[in-house]
């Protein structure tokens, strides 16, 4: 019996001694604060216990707590609010010390609803007329009340731009700069910072009609030709996409439509659209556009915007705008491929420039609609020739040629100048236009009024920028013309 009385004796020491007892020789506090990990900010009306029990506190609006007269000891804090998870902060508390810690609570996810979807609300949804500079604004709620960023992404219908607007903190963003006669898409997102972003619906508007568009030429972005329009006052538009090589714009103010040659796979086509870059339809088809380089192939049309003249190689079509009734109206009895082709304003005739496969042998004539040649413009020249076109009266001619007669493989031209024919005569002369040696004068075409030309010019080093110009005709016999700049890097000018 006495021997069992120890064995109990010697196992409850064991057990007081496996304890390690607090110190309770004192008090000290804890205070400290509850925040929101994702800001930093205060989290009101939190729990704050202890393991040891301790007091229980709740936290102020600004997520401060503090526990008084808490025996010295060590002990494991914790902070819970509903929404998120519970942390634990180990501490230990001596005597008259007040000890300091903090509580990062992350948002609880298991279930935290992701926010509604957001509502554009202005401006509606194609919507038409809108300014260059204007507010898209958007409704936007949370179930829980997560506060939300958002994202705005605004395309460009036109170049394919994409602009992104990101960590936004109001539900509205004014956006400024925007293109003339463009449609825009637009789209918000929307994150609480706990869920996976929500996307609205994709809303598009259009901008203002561009004001006065007289002129159309190319420029190149990348390696494709990209249409663009302009006003008198230097404003442009971009009217077709970056992503396809499209060039030759001709505008028919009948109809009020563009024409262009746009590639199509590996051939080439002519196509036509609104003068904002909408509605685009194809015109050519099964006999394509095509000749010798087809940075000089051009295409006409008829004054009243019904049909449309090209050239295939050594044929010349004419095809209803509409794509039908497709006729061929002219075979070049040498063989010669068609390169440019001009239609007077009473469709009365048509004016050719021919050349050989290499670009040379150049021809320009005239042929009325049965297909006979009513007189010759240039032949039996050396060198290149480019840019054709006939007066209202059809009385005179203007083109460019190389008058150092210069040719090479690679269509060099090194003295190219503008030279007028006049029909009653039957006489070419140069436009003393003051052009600068080592340049040449390309791609020539009357104004409206006839009172000067639009043409490109550029270095004969076959590198450099080209540039649209104009010169009058009213000076040139003077030799004292000027010229003057209209548009840098840009060439196939078109002035209606």
């Amino acid at each position: 019996m006495k021997i069992r009385l120890k064995i109990l004796a010697c196992f409850f020491l064991l057990i007081s001694c496996s304890e390690e007892p607090l110190d309770v020789t004192g008090t000290g506090s804890i205070k400290g604060r509850v925040v929101d990990v994702r800001g930093y900010k205060g989290i009101e009306n939190a729990r704050v216990s202890s393991n040891p029990t301790t007091s229980t506190v709740y936290t102020d609006k600004d997520g401060y707590f503090t526990i008084d007269k808490v025996t010295a000891g060590k002990y494991a804090f914790q902070a819970q609010k509903d929404g998120f998870i519970t942390r634990f902060v180990p501490a230990t508390i001596e005597k008259d010390i007040e000890t300091e810690v903090i509580f990062e609570l992350e948002v609880s996810t298991a279930t935290n609803k992701p926010p509604e979807v957001p509502t554009l609300t202005a401006p509606a949804d194609n919507a038409e007329g809108q300014a260059q500079s204007l507010n898209l604004t958007w409704t936007a709620t949370d179930p829980e009340g997560d506060p939300l960023t958002y994202t705005v992404t605004v395309k460009n219908g036109t170049t394919d731009e994409v602009k992104t607007y990101s960590d936004l903190k109001t539900t509205t963003l004014n956006i400024k700069d925007l293109s003339f006669s463009t449609k825009y898409y637009w789209q918000v997102t929307v994150d609480d910072g706990i869920n996976k972003p929500v996307n609205s619906v994709t809303n598009s508007f259009r901008t203002l009609a561009f004001p006065n568009p007289r002129y159309m030429y190319v420029k190149k972005v990348n390696s494709n030709n990209v249409i663009y329009t302009a006003d008198d006052a230097g404003n442009e538009l971009q009217l077709s996409s970056a992503q396809v090589n499209s060039f030759r714009p001709r505008k028919n103010l009948s109809i009020n439509r563009i024409a262009y040659i746009s590639s199509d796979g590996s051939l080439y086509q002519i196509f036509s659209m609104k003068p904002d870059g909408t509605d685009v339809k194809k015109i050519t088809n099964f006999v394509p556009i095509a000749g010798f380089n087809m940075d000089n192939v051009s295409y006409a049309w008829s004054t009243n915007g019904k049909q449309l003249i090209y050239p295939n190689f050594d044929k010349l079509y004419r095809i209803e705008a509409d794509g039908s009734g497709l006729v061929q109206l002219f075979k070049t009895p040498n063989g010669k491929f068609i390169s440019e082709c001009e239609w007077s304003r009473d469709g009365s005739q048509i004016i050719l420039k021919v050349n050989d496969v290499s670009g040379y042998n150049v021809e320009i004539y005239a042929i009325n609609m049965s297909g006979n040649v009513l007189y010759t413009v240039l032949s039996g020249v050396t060198g290149a020739a480019s840019g054709i076109d006939i007066s209202v009266d059809n009385k005179k001619v203007v083109y460019t040629r190389d008058a150092s007669g210069f040719e090479n493989s690679n269509y060099r031209q090194l003295d190219s100048r503008i030279y007028i024919y006049t029909v009653a005569t039957n006489t070419s002369a140069e436009l003393a236009s003051n052009k600068e040696n080592g340049f040449n004068d390309l791609d020539v075409k009357f104004s409206p009024n006839e009172a000067k030309v639009i043409f490109v010019n550029t270095s004969n080093d076959g590198l450099s920028a080209k540039n649209i110009q104009t010169v009058s005709l009213s000076d040139t016999s003077s030799g004292t013309s000027s010229r003057t700049t209209l548009f840098q890097n840009a060439s196939m000018p078109d002035w209606k």
